[in-house]
């Protein structure tokens, strides 16, 4: 793998001159609109659906417009070093795969969480695996290569099945747990109540739950035999009110790193780091629960100064690679994409996505080149500066 993502850009221009262009699209709106003539409709409407009337969503993406980095001439850096420390580990960029609890229906095969790791594997961009998954948490991890990955954890009511989850995400290799905070009870989103549409309720991404014996004991029969009665149980033990007690238990049952995902409160990220949290996350997952019309973008600063010298990762909005430069220089560790990597599996899978995230990392590399900075540090230095561009 080259050292400078940049590169990447070359060799398709090479491909080209010898008269082979890129089968897949390069920009957002392509990736998108590609998706939506390709996933099944019923999944392409609950993997864009937001709460309310979507301006939560919007907000989101809308905010990296009022932000802009100023470049620098003559200061051009040949070599580029992008890579960070998180979760303990050496990762050769800021860039991640955020948790999508329906990621598995999105490539072709209906298994892509396995593509996302076998991508994951391909770029060096760490995958995030949900509890809501395709495959079980073991077979996903078997295809991420040496990448490390996480685990996010949906907390279930039931302490056995808590634990146990917990426990097969550090036995099977995985290098952090992501706690989701936000999620405890669904998002009011009048695109997935106009068809009852929440893909766990019909049976699918459900692999963790079903190959885990401390809650199939509580069936008469194998999920696949009655899957009615396995998804009466899980009706019974997926709605956990979540305390800071919560995240004390979940501590005392594993020594992985923790990221507390859901974050957007100063406090709240004090509250985190002095209950558990490794790390701070910084979401407000894609618009989907509340429809209050805050970006988070807007927060990220005082979330990152109330965490002091804890790392604070962040998703929301991020469309493009220039996003992820805006949010890194307001602060964030590291930069999570969501919805733009589970359209790009949908036209190719493994392959396609592959692609995604090669040409995010060149763009990204680029920016920060053509901007004069040859690391992370040089452009938190620099920062932003406000910007008048009409929001998107």
């Amino acid at each position: 793998m080259s050292s400078n993502f940049g590169d990447f850009q070359m060799r398709v221009y090479a491909d080209a001159v010898k008269g082979v262009n890129s089968r897949y699209p390069f920009d957002f709106r392509s990736i998108e609109h590609k998706a939506a003539e390709t996933l099944p409709d019923w999944v392409y409407r609950y993997v864009s659906a937001a709460a309310g009337d979507g301006r939560t969503q919007q907000a989101k993406i809308d905010a990296f417009s009022h932000y802009g980095v100023v470049p620098r001439m003559m200061v051009s850096p040949p070599q580029r070093d992008l890579s960070i420390e998180l979760f303990g580990k050496r990762l050769i960029s800021p860039i991640f795969m955020c948790p999508i609890g329906m990621v598995g229906l999105c490539a072709p095969d209906f298994h892509g969480d396995i593509a996302a790791a076998r991508a994951s594997a391909a770029t060096g961009v760490p995958f995030t695996l949900s509890t809501f998954s395709q495959n079980p948490m073991e077979e996903v991890i078997e295809e991420v290569g040496n990448t490390p990955s996480f685990f996010q954890l949906h907390l279930p009511n039931d302490r056995e099945l808590a634990a146990s989850f917990i426990n097969r995400a550090q036995a099977a290799g995985y290098s952090a747990l992501v706690v989701t905070v936000d999620t405890w009870e669904l998002g009011f989103s009048p695109a997935d109540l106009e068809r009852g549409n929440v893909p766990q309720f019909r049976g699918f991404c459900m692999q963790n739950y079903y190959s885990d014996e401390n809650f199939t004991k509580h069936l008469a029969k194998p999920p696949h035999e009655d899957q009615a009665a396995a998804l009466a149980h899980y009706a019974k033990v997926c709605v956990q009110p979540l305390t800071w007690e919560d995240l004390r238990w979940i501590r005392s049952q594993t020594t992985l790193p923790i990221a507390v995902k859901g974050i957007q409160h100063a406090d709240d990220s004090r509250l985190a780091i002095d209950n558990g949290a490794d790390v701070v996350y910084c979401t407000n997952h894609g618009g989907r629960q509340a429809n209050s019309g805050i970006s988070t973008l807007q927060l990220l600063p005082e979330v990152v100064k109330a965490a002091g010298s804890t790392p604070v990762i962040f998703d929301s909005g991020v469309r493009d690679a220039t996003d992820a430069v805006i949010a890194l220089a307001l602060g964030a560790t590291a930069v999570g994409i969501g919805r733009p990597y589970a359209y790009a599996l949908s036209y190719g899978g493994t392959e396609s996505l592959t692609h995604y995230l090669k040409s995010f990392l060149a763009q990204f590399d680029l920016t920060l080149s053509i901007c004069g900075f040859k690391d992370l540090a040089a452009l938190k230095a620099a920062g932003v500066e406000p910007a008048l561009t009409a929001a998107r």
